[in-house]
């Protein structure tokens, strides 16, 4: 079976969330990964539910699968980027972040979302460790709650620079919280250098509640396209096919809205070319093909 890709609409930001979605479903995507953002179905606006309601229909009419991304810039706080977390030391702000992911639970499930990803955040020089993990692990509990009341998948995402940076330490959240899932950036591992892609996705193949993939840099978190960094994008992709993957593989080039028009259609030719150069790198042994349900 082919792997089943979605495009992030954070790399369509110019583009209305119709045309982003009708351009992904035209270039062959199985699904999209939407970035809820003030442009692109605000959670807070006062119709929220009526536009979930109405996505859901487009999506259907398209024949497109779903996952929910919380990585807006701007959404809560239009003068700090990505604040508030579930780190910050304002207690409000911690909250409102709460409330966000909550609503995103929500529209996934109107919706028929896979999964909801998000992140933990950056530290704010007044905060120490300890104390950031102690909020980290009280907002997760109510994420994790909220979701498993509406049957939704919440996977978290290690992201370079933030509290939760690698996969070692989604699973120390893991660890207390079994029904949280990894969403698992490819292309983090090659910034962070804490794992090979590919070996990665054998690792947690158990965990995983989605994945994307774009190419980088060791070293440099930019989100770059296929061809221009340092993933072996074969390998990553025999890996998941290795694994019997069904969910989304989420494509995100957030720094090439610009240029959507071409990219959206670029990347997946790339992916499919790829895809069909070989086959699985990893053969599971029979018997052990792994479960997503």
């Amino acid at each position: 079976m082919p792997l089943r890709y979605a495009y992030n609409t954070n790399g369509t930001a110019h583009h209305r969330l119709d045309d982003a979605l009708a351009l992904i479903a035209e270039s062959g995507y199985n699904g999209v990964a939407l970035t809820l953002d003030h442009h692109h179905l605000d959670p807070f606006a006062a119709d929220w539910q009526q536009q979930a309601e109405r996505l859901s229909q487009r999506l259907a009419g398209l024949r497109l699968g779903l996952v929910i991304e919380t990585g807006a810039r701007y959404l809560l706080d239009p003068r700090q980027k990505h604040e508030p977390t579930l780190i910050s030391p304002n207690k409000e702000g911690r909250a409102r972040r709460v409330e966000f992911l909550q609503r995103a639970i929500e529209i996934a499930a109107i919706c028929g979302g896979e999964a909801v990803s998000f992140w933990a955040g950056v530290p704010q020089a007044s905060v120490d460790h300890p104390q950031a993990w102690k909020w980290l692990r009280a907002g997760v509990a109510q994420v994790v709650e909220y979701a498993e009341q509406r049957d939704v998948v919440v996977a978290l995402e290690p992201e370079p620079g933030m509290l939760v940076e690698t996969v070692d330490d989604y699973q120390q959240l893991r660890a207390i919280f079994p029904g949280l899932r990894l969403a698992l950036d490819l292309g983090h591992c090659i910034v962070t250098g804490e794992r090979v892609p590919h070996a990665a996705v054998h690792e947690f193949a158990p965990m995983l509640g989605t994945v994307a993939i774009e190419d980088m840099r060791r070293g440099v978190h930019e989100h770059l396209p296929f061809g221009e960094g340092d993933m072996d994008v074969r390998a990553a992709l025999a890996a998941l096919h290795a694994i019997h993957f069904e969910r989304l593989v989420c494509v995100e080039l957030s720094r090439d809205s610009h240029r959507a028009h071409t990219m959206v259609g670029e990347a997946l030719r790339y992916l499919k070319r790829t895809e069909e150069q070989g086959r699985p790198l990893h053969e599971e042994p029979q018997g052990s093909r792994l479960s997503y349900d």
